[in-house]
């Protein structure tokens, strides 16, 4: 049975919809229920000031496509990279174990629309929701990089 909180949702979904000329766009599927989602995101000075859903599924698939949007509008890049796949389902008072997996495609979706963001901006640091350091050369190939000048 689902919560009171997911049939709002999914009756009522906020946030769906396209955003023209969107700062990053997120697809994630699953072969084995068929629920297809994608998530667009508008950008602004580090913050999420749009976001929008299409998704093909079932309505837990379209409620906690619903609820991610809600939970990432006007949120940072690096807020909205925390939120997990768990507080989606928390958010809708639950789902059932069966449909847990559409809280994943949910969040994983977001996640990859910021993704897609900072790709174009050429800021991978953050790929895969956690920021990583500038890579660093290896000794042998500061080595062969300081021959080859020499």
């Amino acid at each position: 049975m689902y919560s009171d909180k997911v049939m709002l949702h999914f009756m009522n979904p906020h946030n769906m919809g396209e955003i023209e000329n969107p700062s990053g766009v997120g697809e994630v599927g699953n072969p084995v229920c068929g629920d297809l989602m994608q998530i667009q995101i508008k950008v602004e000075d580090g913050i999420l000031t749009d976001i929008k859903f299409k998704t093909f599924g079932c309505g837990a698939a379209i409620a906690t496509s619903s609820m991610v949007t809600d939970l990432a509008m006007e949120k940072t890049i690096e807020e909205a990279l925390k939120i997990t796949r768990n507080d989606v389902a928390e958010s809708l008072e639950g789902l059932p174990p069966v449909k847990m997996h559409c809280s994943n495609l949910a969040a994983d979706a977001l996640h990859a629309a910021i993704e897609d963001y900072l790709k174009k901006e050429g800021r991978g640091e953050w790929i895969d929701g956690k920021k990583k350091g500038p890579k660093k050369k290896s000794a042998t190939k500061k080595r062969v990089k300081r021959q080859q000048a020499g």
